[in-house]
């Protein structure tokens, strides 16, 4: 899952990404609230974690404009302040959630799990296709009784294409998933991952599940389909 961070210090905005990569997130992160509009306008993310103290805009201001621009991606806002007049601001503007400084990183995680969920309409961490199935809090991945060990960027690339089962995920959307917005998507990485993903979870001649559609993208689909 894509996650954008918006807070100007570079520090903690650097320990919050950090933190976020190793599990097995991608993180876009920008040091001003202008820059987090634009990148929110032009990338697709699964949840904004925004904090409220910054220059340009911010983050109230930023929500209420993401909410004006018909931008649905829930938000968690940061903020030193916890009084209920705060909060309350912070959650009439749009956000979703908010989270009080300092804050352990446990139950950051946990808020964006959940915000990331709910987008997807999904309440479970557990994805799954006929005998292949994806846990979202353990990053365990089980094709019948076997467990596949897989790196950062082929869990976020199967994990995707499990939120969108039987339905075609462009190659765009995956590199879009998987790197920031700086990376050259004329590459060829994606077909490189997509054929690691075939050579761990296809063995043994288990079916195959993950189908390239030419011209479109990549599509995993139950076997009757």
């Amino acid at each position: 899952m894509k996650i954008l961070l918006i807070e100007d210090e570079k520090k903690v905005a650097a320990f919050i990404k950090k933190g976020l990569e190793e599990e097995f997130f991608t993180v876009d992160v920008a040091f001003d609230g202008k820059e987090g509009f634009n990148l929110a306008g032009v990338e697709a993310y699964d949840v904004i974690i925004s904090d409220i103290m910054l220059p340009l805009l911010d983050g109230i201001q930023l929500t209420h404009a993401l909410r004006e621009k018909k931008i649905t991606t829930p938000i968690l806002l940061l903020n030193v302040k916890d009084t209920v007049k705060d909060k309350v601001a912070g959650l009439d503007a749009g956000a979703d959630d908010y989270l009080t400084k300092p804050f352990a990183f446990e139950e950051l995680l946990a808020r964006v799990r959940a915000l990331a969920r709910r987008s997807e309409g999904n309440l479970s961490s557990l994805l799954g296709i006929a005998d292949l199935q994806l846990d979202q809090k353990s990053h365990k991945v089980i094709r019948g009784e076997k467990e596949i060990l897989l790196t950062q960027k082929e869990y976020s690339i199967l994990e995707l294409l499990l939120l969108n089962k039987n339905s075609i995920v462009s190659r765009t959307r995956l590199i879009e998933n998987i790197y920031d917005y700086r990376f050259d998507t004329g590459s060829n990485v994606i077909e490189v991952y997509i054929n690691k993903l075939r050579t761990k979870i296809e063995i043994d001649g288990a079916p195959q599940l993950i189908h390239t559609i030419r011209g479109s993208g990549y599509m995993i689909k139950d076997l009757s389909v």
